[in-house]
């Protein structure tokens, strides 16, 4: 009787139950968003495979085979708006990564331009290494999802502004969703549309839309440049450009856009390197403002000490290279614009 009391005692009681729930205690929680990277990831790697069979190999449209020289021209600047698109998908994806983090993804659809930037950014890569004829129907799906994406996003953001106290104000412009980002995804989307359409295209005559394609891409990367150019502007202005350095982003983009359309309107064979020089100068700004607002980040209290926090409340680091992304682009339009001198 005492044992048996004994094996009934509040100890051996709380022991026995300890023993019951350890089991429980010791199954690790996976945090959401190690779901979402290890999805994205699956997504991008289900898209990168199927992105190369996906399409007939060495014939255009219509099956009438490429002439070597123009398919080397129209391939070379798939390529290159390839990699447009995929500087701008991961500008996207580390920067929504970090803006919705720090909103604590309340509204799930935050998870959306994650895994969106996520598979564009590999079927972007996919491209960016593809020098064959025809388009990938699976990579023009996926770029065409982006574009939509970005759209909506920018809906979602608009209206996350306008609800807020104020309504409309520069007060909320500046501190609510950043009302412009997700146009980003947008022109990602679009860039990588046009490669697959470059990509297709009659490489003796390379067309979009019914107009030639150089000049057609040259005058949309300029507007593109143009609302890049408004984006950082407003947050730039936020930061009342207190370094000097925050003036150029506002100033070489509109003056680089400025020499794109010039170029459209050029006469055959004359030259571009003005142009060319400023889609360089701007993809090296993108670049470069990444070593500028890791400077801003160092300049927050605690700086890189406190990288977990000030990461997430400095200076986006990932929004500069978009404009690179963009600059890429009207590489691509002057490359084809240079073509129309060539005869096969």
């Amino acid at each position: 009787m005492p044992s048996d009391r004994a094996s009934h005692s509040p100890r051996r009681r709380a022991a026995s139950v300890k023993r019951r729930v350890a089991p429980v205690r010791v199954e690790a929680a996976v945090h959401p968003v190690v779901v979402l990277a290890a999805a994205a990831a699956g997504a991008g790697l289900l898209t990168w495979f199927a992105a190369g069979r996906s399409k007939p190999l060495g014939l255009a449209s219509g099956g009438r085979r490429y002439s070597p020289r123009g398919r080397d021209v129209t391939a070379s600047a798939a390529q290159r708006l390839n990699h447009a698109s995929t500087m701008l998908a991961a500008s996207v994806l580390f920067d929504s990564g970090l803006e919705h983090y720090r909103g604590q993804f309340f509204n799930r659809a935050m998870y959306t331009p994650i895994i969106v930037s996520s598979v564009t950014l590999a079927a972007s890569l996919h491209g960016a290494g593809d020098t064959d004829p025809g388009r990938s129907r699976v990579r023009h799906g996926v770029q065409a999802l982006a574009g939509l994406t970005g759209l909506i996003g920018f809906g979602f953001h608009a209206y996350n502004v306008g609800k807020r106290e104020g309504g409309y104000s520069f007060q909320n412009l500046f501190y609510s969703a950043p009302i412009g980002a997700p146009m980003a995804l947008t022109l990602a989307g679009v860039l990588g549309v046009v490669a697959e359409r470059v990509r297709d295209a009659d490489p003796d005559e390379p067309r979009l839309g019914g107009l030639p394609a150089g000049r057609s891409l040259a005058v949309a990367t300029a507007g593109m440049l143009a609302g890049t150019t408004l984006e950082a502007g407003l947050l730039h202005f936020r930061g009342a450009f207190q370094n000097p350095a925050m003036f150029v982003p506002v100033t070489l983009p509109p003056l680089a856009a400025a020499l794109l359309v010039r170029a459209a309107t050029k006469p055959e064979g004359a030259s571009q390197a003005g142009a060319k020089w400023g889609m360089w100068a701007v993809s090296a700004m993108g670049v470069g403002g990444v070593a500028f607002h890791a400077y801003g980040v160092a300049r927050m209290m605690g700086g890189w000490a406190n990288w977990r926090q000030n990461l997430i409340d400095g200076p986006p680091l990932p929004a500069p290279p978009s404009f690179s992304g963009v600059a890429l682009g009207g590489l691509a339009a002057l490359e084809l614009i240079e073509r129309s001198r060539f005869r096969f």
